[in-house]
């Protein structure tokens, strides 16, 4: 078994609203670099910040990096189009960051990027893959994506107000400037992405569809934007049975509706309870009180532990540790992916 977290970079982070970044929208480029960091590594290397809110609570880095150390196993970073910079090892499969939804092209290369992440997950030599992301934005993509494919338009947010209304004004915006009317990109999934999308949902997509092709089992470890990769899967005609695993905070949300997308999509749908509600503990009783709701494989790791030989006690516990090397001392510097 494989941990593969997919990182990337939209432009689309920026639209005021869309994701709670901060003031400083240079730390927000971040993100996706310090993420992989934090799962390969078990803290940021070259990327300059501890990805956390305004509020205080951190990337679900923290949560998978947890994972990673209880349970040992194997993680894989991939590049589809990340700003900033990382330390981690990564596999390039893309070719820069997608360009704002609103644009009449957001990934004007997701064929080409699709096209190297299906040769990747073709070459993986494992039984199985977890597949995670980490991309600021990413649900508002996530959403314009499922509405060119005329699948169900919503989508969940790691704030725990999720600003719907905005991410539908937007996505009508980047429909227009691509031409595209809801529905218009049924069975055409890289139009949609290129139209409205992001480059991590075609390297998810991509790596998914060479997977399965080759014989490998895969789990999608996310909420909607992961649902969204399984939609561009199954209007590529690939019909192979597909597992999302997400948390209990995206499968209770229920502006995400993520159940009844799932089904439409044929997933198999897990959601696990970390068990955070009524812990003493500013990350479990952020994750619990609706921020960060998934991310970085956050609801795969949780899978995994809840299949293993131990406790979801002795996972918090070492939530615990991973949070506190990373953020007992840090400074404020801080970068943010609110909304992804």
């Amino acid at each position: 078994m494989r941990l593969v977290v997919v990182a990337g970079t939209t432009e689309t982070a920026r639209i005021d609203g869309i994701s709670a970044a901060g003031a400083d929208p240079a730390l927000m480029r971040h993100t996706p670099g310090a993420d992989l960091d934090v799962v390969v590594h078990g803290e940021p290397t070259l990327a300059p910040v501890v990805p956390v809110s305004p509020t205080g609570c951190p990337t679900p880095a923290v949560a998978t990096r947890a994972a990673c150390e209880l349970l040992g196993f194997d993680a894989l970073a991939v590049d589809a189009g990340v700003a900033g910079r990382t330390g981690a090892p990564t596999v390039d499969v893309g070719f820069g960051p997608g360009a704002d939804v609103r644009e009449a092209e957001a990934v004007s290369r997701a064929a080409e990027t699709y096209a190297n992440a299906r040769e990747l997950g073709a070459a993986l030599p494992d039984d199985r893959i977890v597949v995670g992301e980490t991309v600021p934005g990413g649900t508002t993509t996530a959403l314009g994506v499922l509405t060119a494919l005329g699948e169900e338009p919503t989508v969940s947010s790691s704030l725990p107000e999720n600003p719907l209304d905005l991410k539908r004004r937007v996505v009508a915006e980047g429909l227009d400037a691509s031409g595209l009317a809801p529905g218009d990109a049924a069975g055409d999934p890289l139009t949609a992405v290129r139209a409205v999308g992001d480059p991590v949902l075609a390297a998810v997509a991509g790596l998914t569809v060479g997977a399965v092709e080759s014989g490998t089992a895969v789990t999608l470890a996310g909420g909607t934007q992961l649902a969204t990769a399984a939609a561009l899967v199954r209007h590529a005609g690939v019909e192979a049975p597909l597992t999302l695993a997400t948390t209990s905070f995206v499968a209770d949300d229920d502006t995400a509706g993520i159940a009844d997308l799932a089904a439409s999509l044929d997933l198999d749908v897990r959601a696990t309870d970390p068990g955070f509600d009524g812990r003493d503990h500013p990350a479990m009783a952020a994750y619990a009180a609706g921020e960060a709701k998934e991310g970085v494989g956050m609801g795969g790791a949780l899978a995994l532990v809840d299949d293993a030989d131990t406790s979801m006690a002795a996972f918090r516990d070492r939530l615990v540790d991973v949070y506190d090397r990373l953020l007992a001392d840090d400074g404020g510097d801080a970068d943010v992916d609110a909304d992804r």
